[in-house]
């Protein structure tokens, strides 16, 4: 595998892992809105990942390290709602409430979208690391050269 394709398979992981963080934040940005734009209580935002797949070169195939496809990093696939139960509150004074007093909440947990905020993070920083070692082994292989 190319220097270069290790930089965008860490590049395609941060940007993913940016686009999870953004999600998570809306997430926790929402927690109490009780009113979308569409009308109805805001649900909780999951991101789906997928690989990227890369054209396998020769070396590969030879190699026997593919059965035809390879690993070039990772993208958004879609964001999706969670379909888990919304919270509902008694709450009778509020504008949102039902006929018998309920309010629905979002689906959102603060815990959890901060454990997958951390999670998020720690990837990132990772495909930081690996990017920023690639970069530092390209700078040696220059210095070999000269």
């Amino acid at each position: 595998m190319a220097y270069f394709d290790i930089l965008k398979i860490s590049s395609s992981g941060m940007t993913a892992q940016r686009l999870r963080a953004d999600i998570i934040a809306q997430n926790l940005a929402n927690v109490k809105t009780t009113r979308a734009a569409n009308g109805k209580t805001y649900r909780r935002q999951t991101v789906l990942f997928e690989t990227l797949d890369r054209r396998p070169n020769f070396k590969d195939i030879l190699a026997g390290y593919t059965n035809g496809r390879a690993n070039g990093g990772v993208k958004v696939s879609r964001v999706v709602e969670d379909q888990s139960p919304l919270t509902t509150v008694y709450e009778p004074n509020h504008p949102d409430a039902n006929e018998e007093g309920y309010v629905s909440y979002p689906n959102v947990n603060v815990v959890q979208e901060m454990t997958d905020l951390i999670s998020a993070h720690r990837s990132l920083e990772a495909n930081i690391t690996a990017f920023n070692a690639t970069k530092a082994m390209i700078a040696k292989a220059m210095e070999i050269g000269k």
